[in-house]
């Protein structure tokens, strides 16, 4: 028996010393209601693989870089005419509810923006320019479909001029340009079947901050602000609520101050006072300046309300309705 084993590890020994490192690819089954002796197959050593040699190039510095070619920018940022159309539609100003005195559009003129006009077949519609403001030229581009003249008012200081134009058909679109000795303005004529605006003027925020006068024009009142950029000013607001004599024309900002405007019949009776709306809906007194007819805010606010009275109170509220993201949210 104890020769048997041993010629049983002998055979073992030298089986594993002929198959070296080299794994068994299949093991002979066992026989029958026996077992096979366990044999211990060493793991192949694992094959090495070519890697191809990669060449990396540095990247260039900012300096080094070739430019964008400008057909490729030009194919990123659309095409020139969509460009322009997008220009040309957020430069347009429409006619808005708080802007009207009775039947009288009023602008707030900015330069390069395109005002809008909606004129009728059988109607007459008027462009008022500055008083004092002198007419140098006017064209059209559609010339023979509509009908454009001028005509003046007033002597002296108050001599103003007038633009009159009227559609021959409906459904028609061109544009005017009025140059004079002091700025040009931009306007875009629309007709529509039967609606018309019967005029439209401008008020020149940028000359009203220079320095506001008296009716009488004897003395200047002092200036209401200074150092302001025409570019800088919003005018992003409503105005809504009551109609009382002293309700504000309009209101704008410069950034970091809000600027009320009055009617110039607010120095005839008593003035409203000025509250802002805060987070939670409360209104909250808030510092004023009085210039002329201007309430001067040195801070932004999103709403604020203008109240007088005690018993049956008249409130006018003003809302700003937009948000430049240079600027941020207004407090």
């Amino acid at each position: 028996m104890n020769r048997l084993r041993l010629l049983t590890i002998s055979s073992a020994l030298a089986l594993s010393a002929c198959a070296g490192n080299k794994a068994v690819e299949a093991a002979a089954p066992p026989p029958q209601g026996r077992f096979a002796p366990a044999v211990l197959v060493p793991e192949a050593a694992p094959q090495r693989q070519a890697v191809a040699a990669v060449s990396i190039q540095p990247i260039p510095a900012e300096s080094e870089r070739l430019p964008v070619p400008p057909a490729t920018r030009r194919h990123a940022e659309g095409p020139p005419v969509a460009r322009v159309e997008a220009a040309n539609r957020a430069a347009v100003r429409e006619p808005s509810r708080d802007g009207y005195v009775n039947a009288v559009q009023v602008y707030a003129w900015v330069e390069g923006a395109l005002y809008r006009l909606y004129t009728a077949p059988e109607r007459v519609s008027e462009i008022a320019l500055q008083p004092g403001e002198t007419l140098i030229s006017v064209a059209a581009g559609d010339t023979a479909r509509w009908v454009i003249g001028d005509t003046t008012s007033g002597t002296g200081a108050a001599r103003r001029t007038h633009i009159l134009v009227k559609p021959t058909a409906a459904g028609l679109r061109t544009n005017l340009v009025i140059a004079t000795d002091r700025r040009v303005y931009h306007v875009q004529l629309e007709s529509t079947a039967g609606t018309a605006m019967a005029s439209i003027s401008w008020t020149y925020p940028q000359d009203a901050l220079l320095a506001l006068s008296h009716a009488d024009g004897a003395r200047a009142s002092p200036p209401v602000a200074s150092g302001v950029g025409v570019e800088a000013l919003n005018f992003g607001y409503a105005i809504e609520g009551d109609d009382p004599p002293w309700r504000p024309i309009r209101t704008f900002d410069d950034g970091s101050q809000v600027f009320i405007e009055f009617p110039a019949s607010v120095a005839q009776g008593e003035a409203p006072p000025l509250f802002v709306l805060g987070t939670s809906g409360r209104a909250e007194l808030v510092n004023y300046r009085v210039r002329g007819r201007y309430y001067v805010v040195d801070r932004l606010f999103a709403a604020a309300e203008l109240r007088l009275g005690e018993r049956r109170q008249q409130i006018v509220r003003i809302v700003r309705t937009d948000t430049d993201r240079r600027r941020g949210r207004p407090s």
